[in-house]
């Protein structure tokens, strides 16, 4: 059974930083692009941004470039998501997201796995 635990949501102010990290099995991450997508109250689920599995590829929402970087650290099977700048708009449950292909098809058409969330409220 693949697990995605995700951590580093809470609550923050409008240009505010927070981390999100979502830990991995190791026979999980090793194959799989991973990536993060949001869902606020009474919207569909959004993609937020992808890597691939050997970090050379990324993808951004546009709602999110020059704000949020994603990366991984392959050696401790987690992902991150570094949140800067944020925004109320920002304020959805995070998923964590596996895919057994590439980051762009993680993108585009979902995930084979996905966490439980994590919530992220930006509010004043």
């Amino acid at each position: 059974q693949v697990q995605l635990v995700e951590s580093g949501g809470g609550l923050v102010q409008p240009g505010d930083s927070l981390r999100l990290s979502c830990a991995t099995s190791g026979r999980t991450f090793s194959n799989c692009a991973m990536g993060w997508f949001r869902q606020a109250p009474g919207k569909e689920r959004e993609f937020v941004a992808s890597i691939s599995r050997s970090d050379d590829a990324t993808y951004y929402a546009d709602s999110v470039k020059g704000r949020f970087t994603i990366s991984r650290d392959n050696a401790k099977n987690t992902v991150y998501l570094q949140m800067n700048s944020l925004k109320s708009e920002d304020t959805a449950v995070y998923y964590c997201a596996a895919r057994r292909d590439s980051p762009y098809r993680l993108m585009m058409l979902g995930a084979d796995y996905w966490g439980q969330g994590t919530q992220v409220t930006v509010s004043s």
